[in-house]
């Protein structure tokens, strides 16, 4: 009998929007990094982490994810984050160009799906192209 697999620690899911599969129409998918400073990072660990009410916009030649809600880190004392700032999420520019195209000429909407740890331990977010 084989040895059963230990779930990894840090391949984890953080929050999940599961009214967007439902509102939205998702055809296509796009996994972004989030850059985070470090108690977001650890505020994310520990949970309550909140994307329903989230978007992601294109500004400036820039993809930033806007309103989405990582609470204060208790044991970070000087160094704290605003809970609802602006994100900047991070992708090629290949990507950046083909999400730029579909937004504009075809009216699609860039809905967050999922925020996650991926197995090197990596805060990433699922962005969903879609329509409304």
């Amino acid at each position: 009998m084989a040895p059963r697999k230990k779930a990894d620690p840090n391949n984890k899911t953080v929050a999940e929007n599961r009214k967007a599969r439902y509102n939205y129409a998702v055809e296509d998918t796009l996994e972004c990094g989030l850059m985070l400073v470090g108690s977001e990072v650890k505020s994310m660990r520990e949970g309550g982490v909140n994307i329903a009410e989230s978007y992601a916009n294109i500004e400036d030649g820039e993809l930033w994810l806007i309103n989405s809600h990582i609470p204060k880190y208790d044991k970070a004392k000087t160094f704290q984050h605003e809970e609802r700032r602006r994100r900047k999420l991070l992708v090629s520019k290949r990507e950046l160009s083909k999400l730029w195209a579909e937004v504009g000429r075809q009216g699609m909407t860039l809905v967050p799906l999922k925020i996650y740890f991926n197995d090197k331990g990596r805060a990433k977010l699922l962005l969903g192209i879609a329509k409304g």
